[in-house]
């Protein structure tokens, strides 16, 4: 690197001179030209070139140098001298004849000292500046070599006087060559390095600007937006203000409308006002001219009615055959006096005047007064047929009580004659005491259980009120809801009657309630849960027999798990249908025929007693549902212990009933409907016995039933005898219809 502050000349000389001193011995023959060529090299502008690595970090320009006038060193001289000197030296080598090279050799020696060479540094340095004369030094040093053609050394030397001859230098050494094409790269390397710097200043100035430009560019655009909805706003504003003031202007518009159109409107009322008072007025005066025509001929009506009304309280009427005289006298008088009232103000309005309100007045109560009269008179003649009426009556009475009494004792004989008749022949015509104790029993229990929630049943409040609602809901609900759509549905309903009866809450109507809510509420639940059952036997099972058996299966596992449910369930069906019992209760005396067709069975109410199939139908329906109960078990219980109303008890009605006298229709009715559901199931249990109890009832009783059955009422006798038929060639009884599967309880 060259030390920084040199010119390029100055650079270059002390480096052939160091490689002089080293390697080279030069000699420089024509040491006046050279030293011309130098010292016009050195004024030249290109020898006042510098390099300096430097330039960036100060800021400068690279080129700064290049842009100033070139100029050489005083230094360069001594170059020039060696090139000139070399560049002679070799034209004599090719041409010896002209020159004397070899009479005096140019070489100086390397003992030579530098400080001869430094002396002539520094004499060309003072030498006059060649900065006036032509820029083209190549152009120059031509003239300087024809110059010192033309004359001989010896001229040349005589004639300049040669200075001290510096050390001859050789430029066309390898060494120098090497050093010269080292100095020309660098300076192209410079060159380079200083292009790619401009080149990247440039393009990191032309980002900047960009950039810049770029964001003065959003700025611009940005502030002219905001200028834009400035002016918006300030539009918007203006017709915001300009529509203000129209709605305003408009609306004060409309108000004085509106206010002209009420001062019209109040204008249009007054005379409408004044019109209608007119109206009135004449209305009125035409009101009571059409009053006082009423009031007339309401007079004169009043007038003929009371004379009317008089004209019934003379003696010679007939509705007055039966009053006394005293009586009719005394009604006469007051009647008379009636009409002479009346008769005094029709007089006042024979003067073409209409009566007043008064004198109406006076005319109504004494046609009020006329009326009490005559309602005094038909009230005392109806007393008076009344009690004629009642004794003949109390007469008619006395006589049927007697023809009463002469048939109860009739049929008192009657029955004597059937007991010993029945007797005779071996049947009962009522059921065995143990039976009868039983049913007492039950309907004691009952009755207790009824007069134990009476407080609950006849609430006081309303608050009781809606809980025995709830509660009745939540029993009765539940029931009606047994069918035989799955058996899941069929086990719901059974837990939810389990929950309830255990105090439990349930959910009923969308509300929860609890019988333990109320003391009285387990007896009242479990009462009104057994009458359900029995209506559902009654009702549902009338009309569909199937509906036996899901109805039965429930009661039974509710009968299992609670008792007290089992002896009401019982108790309600035994008071609903004797015959369940089997019991026939006999005609107490003194006991009206229909009270007696209730304790029968019957259903009476102001219609009169129902009729016989309808009550056929209820007791079919309640022995069905018995003869379910009897052979049906919850199949979700613990099946531990004996049933608590089992076949046992089917067995015990079937031979009390033919241990019985029959009756007609209502036996054989009930004979069917029982060995149809629990026939299959008494055949399986009691097998050789069953079949010899069916023999006995088709040879012996099945007669004793056609023998007191009329001819139209054998239907229900020829379903039980090819019933009887049909189950004695096969010995098998079919199982009932609609018994449930166990494909139904996986439903």
């Amino acid at each position: 690197m060259f030390p920084v502050g040199l010119s390029f000349c100055e650079s270059v000389w002390r480096l052939l001179l160091l490689a002089t001193d080293r390697r080279f011995h030069f000699t420089m023959p024509s040491e006046n030209l050279r030293w011309e060529t130098l010292e016009a090299l050195k004024n030249s502008p290109k020898g006042q070139v510098t390099f300096d690595p430097y330039w960036s970090e100060r800021g400068e320009h690279i080129l700064a140098g290049c842009k100033e006038t070139p100029s050489l060193s005083s230094h360069s001289a001594v170059i020039l001298e060696r090139i000139d000197s070399r560049s002679l030296s070799k034209s004599s080598f090719l041409d010896s004849s002209s020159i004397d090279f070899e009479e005096k050799p140019a070489s100086v020696s390397s003992s030579e000292s530098t400080a001869d060479l430094n002396s002539k540094i520094s004499a060309l340095s003072s030498a006059p500046s060649l900065k006036n004369q032509p820029k083209d030094v190549s152009g120059s040093l031509p003239k300087l070599s024809d110059e010192t053609r033309g004359e001989s050394p010896e001229a040349d030397v005589s004639e300049v006087p040669a200075p001290p001859s510096p050390p001859a230098i050789s430029l066309l050494s390898p060494r120098a060559m090497e050093t010269a094409g080292h100095i020309i790269r660098f300076q192209k390397k410079q060159q380079e390095k200083a292009k790619v710097a401009l080149q990247e200043r440039q393009a990191l100035q032309e980002k900047l600007v960009e950039s810049v430009a770029s964001t003065e560019l959003e700025h611009l655009k940005r502030f002219e937006e905001m200028k834009e909805l400035k002016q918006r706003q300030e539009f918007q504003s203006i017709r915001d203000m300009i529509d203000r003031e129209t709605k305003e202007s408009m609306g004060r518009q409309e108000k004085l409308k509106e206010e002209q159109r009420h001062r019209i409107k109040i204008l249009n009322l007054r005379v409408r006002e004044l019109e209608q008072q007119r109206h009135r007025e004449a209305e009125l005066e035409k009101q009571r001219q059409a009053e006082g025509r009423e009031r007339l001929r309401s007079l004169n009506s009043i007038q003929e009615e009371i004379l009317q009304l008089n004209q019934l309280l003379e003696p010679s009427a007939q509705a007055n055959a039966h009053l006394p005289a005293a009586s009719l006298a005394s009604h006469s008088l007051r009647g008379n006096q009636l009409c002479s009232q009346v008769s005094e103000v029709v007089r006042k309005t024979a003067e073409g005047e209409f009566p007043s309100v008064e004198d109406m007045a006076v005319a109504e109560r004494a046609l009020c007064e006329m009326r009490s009269v005559i309602r005094q008179m038909e009230e005392e003649a109806v007393r008076v047929q009344e009690k004629k009426k009642k004794d003949q009556e109390q007469e008619e009475e006395r006589r049927k009580q007697e023809a009463l009494q002469a048939q109860q004792e009739a049929q008192k004989k009657a029955e004597q004659a059937a007991k010993e008749k029945a007797q005779r022949k071996g049947l009962q015509n009522n059921a065995e005491e143990s039976t009868v104790k039983w049913y007492k029993e039950l309907q004691n229990s009952a009755a207790q259980c009824a007069q134990s929630f009476e407080q609950l049943n006849s609430p006081k409040d309303a608050q009781t009120k809606k809980l025995k609602l709830e509660l009745q809901k939540a029993a009765t609900i539940p029931v009606s809801q047994i069918s035989t759509n799955s058996g899941s549905q069929l086990r719901e309903i059974f837990d939810r009657i389990d929950k309830l009866l255990s105090g439990r809450a349930v959910v009923s109507g969308g509300k929860s309630v609890s019988a333990s809510q109320h003391p009285q509420g387990l007896e009242f639940v479990a009462y009104k849960l057994a009458e359900k059952f029995v209506k559902q036997g009654e009702e549902e099972v009338a009309s569909h027999h199937e509906a036996a058996f899901p109805i039965g299966v429930v009661a039974s596992g509710i009968w299992e798990l609670h008792p007290q449910v089992g002896d009401l369930i019982l108790a309600h069906l035994h008071k609903k249908c004797p015959y369940s019992v089997p019991h026939y209760p006999p005609m107490k005396d003194g006991t009206p025929v229909d009270e007696y067709q209730k304790i029968l069975g019957y259903r009476v109410d102001d219609c009169g007693v129902e009729g016989q199939d309808s009550f056929l139908k209820r007791m079919s329906g309640m022995i069905r549902l018995y003869a379910a109960v009897i052979q049906l078990r919850w199949p979700y219980g613990s099946k531990q212990g004996s049933v608590p109303h089992g076949l046992n008890h089917g067995w015990r009605w079937l031979a009390q009933m033919l241990n019985m006298e029959p009756l007609a229709d209502i036996t054989a009715t009930l004979l069917f409907d029982f060995l149809e559901v629990c026939g299959n199931a008494l055949m399986k249990q009691y097998q050789g016995q069953f079949w010899k109890l069916i023999l006995l009832l088709k040879d012996e009783y099945f007669p004793r039933i056609e023998a007191v059955t009329s001819s139209g009422e054998m239907g229900s006798v020829i379903r039980l005898k090819q019933f009887l038929e049909t189950s004695l060639q096969s010995r098998q009884i079919s199982p009932p219809k609609g018994q449930l599967s166990a494909t139904f309880w996986r439903s």
